[in-house]
């Protein structure tokens, strides 16, 4: 490990490998595209001087245009070339990311601050290794991987990426340079939407080829060094899945899909252990172990390659059948090759036949709908399930009659559509738990959850479905402000609910409660959003504490600080002993997969940094509160202020138009990236509440504008210094990490802000004014952050993490320039009467194949 400071070795093995090999990649010929190369850096600069010299994106081009390009070429040659530059970006943006990927372990201090050799080690001088252990035995993370298109590169481009990745660190030129010219080969637009299936096979990839690996390095790390000869009972880490399962707004989403994802998972997993066994057995040639492990072998090849299920041992037997053979090891053969049988016993531990736990999530309204035909549907049928009006009655009444239910139904039973859908998939998670284990899909979650009634209406449809006492947990999933506050109160009434209290006891007095970031944050802006998460966590912890439920928190947060997400371990850490913190569970999506955990240095360094930030806020900290009544007070008057700025600012006249008619909000559904719609309800009106967080926060991303990550941040902390409190705010940020924490995100998205790409909007009509509304609070917020931590520039204290996003956006910068000459083409060619079809056609199809490079260039936003 290099002593030399992170800025220089990110500076080293990331920027200046960069700028070799992406010499060498510009001088390579692609069809008829020879020039490209030459020009594109050529383009780039324009752009920087122009944006210096404040001229707009139009203008920057015709100056290209008219400086570099022969006189003589016609407007399609020169349109043509917009869209190569638009390719070879792409394809830094790759070239980018595979060097940092292959710097990773040389930037980043694989054995430091965060890491379990750290933590161990901290343990041992401070003599709390037996607190450590008893912590270990119950403490658990669960990343959720999930479907939500914020990952713009096809599966062979991730292939290509991690080729590079290893060729680079190798320093192979002749590898690299083969790899480069295939990339530019590599078409990354998609023509077809994926299925959920496919969108499935894709995220596989990584549960395979690198969560398998890594987290079973983790694990048997902690066994081999943390437990030694004593054995761990507690997985620590297990994986989450939500494609295939996740029907919330996503039509795709069948029964078959659930149901064909879930054997994808369990065939993937014995697949794994297949290659292990063979592994295995060219060292374990010995008297006694030979023929058990062939047993094993030719067990696992019949069942995922002739899909045989004649002779395939239960989990627990298989489990018991590989502890045999290492005793025979341990006793006869002098523990040869012991860490490789008990490397294979711990991955069965933590991965069973099931591989990842599939949820199933649906929205309440949804659910409501259904609920209400399941009970017509049954009295038509001459069964009524209740003797009152269900559907008139008050929601107590509701609640009363859910509580003593015991009857049957059958998807048969219904013609509606997705009444006949939802039945379905409760009886496909009990075929895939017979199947796949009890973990294989044991989570039902509901989104947009506002009341008891919503959970208990679920719980209902699952004892419905001829299970009376359901091996599944019931998950609310709270995400606006106002269903954060009432969350409290709509959980005291389910733990006091007899069939609900009981039902839980079942399942080990543990209740999961999801909360969502990204459509907090969408919803109430960026303080109100964590603050009132914050708060909901606390009020659920103290409730479920006074009735023995340990309460289990699963937040959606997505990849940047605008989504909820930033630096997730340092927000876990953050957190004070008046929140439950037993696990730490998140949604980990899009281009965060491939940041965070895309390689196996990579996914191990994340995965054991998050389990850190548990043991260090449980085992190293200090046992003072996190907030004092005083800070209490400070963060709740920012929040206020701040919510109600980014209220007003919601409710604006322009902030829709904007959306609508300035960026590139429209053009998201049609980059085929994920199966879901890009909006909630199929009208053409368009609306604020059937807005996604995904496309909303990436519409703001790509006017590098980042609004819902910094916009009423700065008018709360100027109010408090005009107030004369900003003392009160200086102290808050002296004493809690969880606000300093949050600044730091914000302070990222910032960062991540460019206001001179869209300045000749502030001289337009319409919007001008709206413009200038939201670049003063960004100028406002940026003074204000720098006041307040003493900063001369933002992010000053995460140098490699500033130098890692500006040669991003420097590789971006000339993209943006085309998306938003494309755009003001756009506009200009709607107002003109005459203007071609056809034209048009083409700067529509250029803002959208624009939209990918740099959604792409944002990885390092989680």
């Amino acid at each position: 490990m290099s002593r030399k400071p992170k800025l220089e070795r990110f500076q080293e093995n990331v920027s200046s490998k960069y700028q070799i090999y992406n010499s060498i990649f510009m001088t390579l010929p692609f069809d008829e595209i020879s020039n490209t190369g030459v020009l594109l850096p050529l383009f780039s600069e324009i752009c920087e001087k122009g944006y210096a010299l404040d001229k707009n994106p139009s203008e920057i081009v015709h100056k290209f245009f008219e400086r570099y390009v022969e006189k003589d070429k016609t407007e399609t040659e020169k349109i043509n070339l917009l869209f190569r530059f638009i390719q070879y970006i792409e394809r830094q943006v790759v070239l980018f990311d595979a060097v940092e990927d292959a710097a990773f372990p040389i930037v980043n201090n694989m054995d430091g601050r965060g890491t379990l050799r750290n933590i161990k080690e901290e343990a041992e001088e401070k003599q709390k290794i037996g607190a450590l252990k008893t912590y270990l035995e119950r403490f658990k993370i669960r990343p959720v991987l999930t479907a939500h298109p914020t990952q713009f590169y096809p599966g062979q481009v991730l292939g290509i990426i991690t080729d590079l990745a290893e060729a680079i660190e190798k320093d192979d030129l002749l590898a690299i340079k083969k790899l480069l010219a295939q990339l530019g080969k590599t078409p990354f637009f998609k023509k077809e939407k994926p299925t959920p299936y496919d969108e499935a096979v894709s995220l596989i990839w990584y549960l395979e080829n690198v969560f398998y690996h890594a987290a079973s390095k983790i694990y048997n790390y902690i066994q081999q060094n943390i437990f030694k000869d004593e054995e761990l009972n507690n997985q620590v880490i297990d994986l989450g899945f939500w494609p295939g399962g996740d029907r919330d707004g996503n039509p795709f989403v069948t029964t078959e899909i659930t149901k064909k994802v879930a054997e994808r998972l369990r065939s993937t997993i014995l697949l794994n252990y297949h290659r292990d066994i063979r592994k295995l057995k060219r060292r374990l040639t010995f008297d006694g172990v030979e023929k058990r492990l062939a047993k094993l072998e030719r067990m696992l090849y019949d069942n995922v390659y002739l899909r045989k299920e004649e002779g395939m041992l239960s989990l627990a037997a298989f489990e018991a059948e590989l502890k045999a053979i290492k005793d025979i090891v341990v006793k006869k053969h002098q523990s040869l090759f012991r860490a490789e049988i008990e490397d294979l016993i711990n991955k069965v531990k933590l991965f069973g036949y099931h591989f990842a736990m599939l949820d199933i999530r649906q929205d309440s309204r949804v659910h409501q709908g259904v609920f209400e035909n399941i009970v017509e549907t049954m009295k038509n049928r001459g069964e009524a399930l209740f003797s009152i009006d269900y559907v008139n009655s008050s929601e107590e009444e509701k609640i009363k009659v859910l509580t003593h239910i015991d009857k049957k139904v059958e998807e048969k039973y219904f013609e509606n559509e997705i009444t006949n859908a939802t039945i379905s998939s409760i009886y496909a998670m009990k075929t895939i738990q017979d199947r796949n284990g009890e973990r294989g899909a044991n989570r039902y979650i509901i989104s947009n959850n506002q009341s008891a009634l919503h959970v208990m209406e679920a719980f209902t449809m699952l004892r419905l479905c001829d299970w009376k006492q359901p091996d599944v947990d019931v998950s609310p999933l709270f995400e606006t402000v106002p269903d954060l506050q009432a969350a409290q109160a709509v959980m005291k009434t389910l733990y006091t609910n007899e069939a609900y209290a009981a039902h839980l006891k079942r399942r080990g007095n543990k209740q999961y409660i999801m909360l969502g970031f990204s459509d907090g944050t969408k919803d109430g802006g960026y303080l109100m959003a964590n603050w009132s998460i914050f708060k909901a966590k606390e009020e659920l912890t103290a409730i479920s504490r006074e009735y023995g439920i340990k309460v289990i928190f699963f937040d959606g947060r997505g990849g940047p600080p605008a989504r909820g997400g930033g630096k997730t371990h340092q927000f876990y850490a953050s957190l004070g002993s008046t929140v439950e913190d037993e696990e730490i569970q998140l949604t980990v999506q899009g281009q965060t997969i491939s940041s965070n955990f895309g390689t196996l240095d990579s996914c191990q360094y994340n995965l054991e940094q998050l389990l850190s930030s548990g043991i260090s806020n449980e085992i190293f900290s200090s046992t003072e509160a996190e907030f004092s009544e005083e800070d209490k007070k400070t963060m709740e008057a920012l929040a206020s202020v701040s919510y109600d700025t980014y209220v007003a600012f919601k409710k604006h006249p322009m902030f829709l138009p904007y959306l609508e008619r300035m960026s590139t909000l429209k053009y998201y559904a049609k980059t085929n990236i994920g199966s879901r719609p890009s909006k909630r309800s199929k009208s053409k009106e368009f609306n604020f509440s059937d807005l996604r967080a995904i496309p909303f926060v990436g519409s703001w991303s790509q006017l590098k504008q980042n609004v819902p990550g910094f916009y009423g941040v700065g008018t709360a902390l100027e109010h408090m210094e005009k107030s004369g409190q900003f003392e009160a705010v200086e102290k808050l940020y002296q004493n809690s990490s969880f606000f300093r924490t949050l600044l730091e995100n914000s302070m990222m998205s910032l960062t991540k802000s460019f206001f001179k790409l869209t300045a000749y909007m502030k001289d337009n009509e319409e919007f001008g004014s709206f413009w200038t509304i939201i670049f003063e609070e960004y100028e406002r917020t940026k003074r204000m952050l720098l006041k307040l931590t003493g900063y001369n520039e933002l992010m000053e204290n995460q140098q490699e993490g500033k130098a890692s996003i500006h040669a991003r956006e420097k590789i971006v910068l000339p993209l943006l320039t085309i998306q938003q000459y494309a755009l003001r083409k756009i506009q200009e060619l709607q107002k003109d009467p005459n203007a071609s079809e056809e034209e048009l056609k083409t700067f529509e199809k250029m803002v959208t194949r624009s939209l990918f490079g740099n959604i792409n260039a944002s990885r390092n936003s989680a």
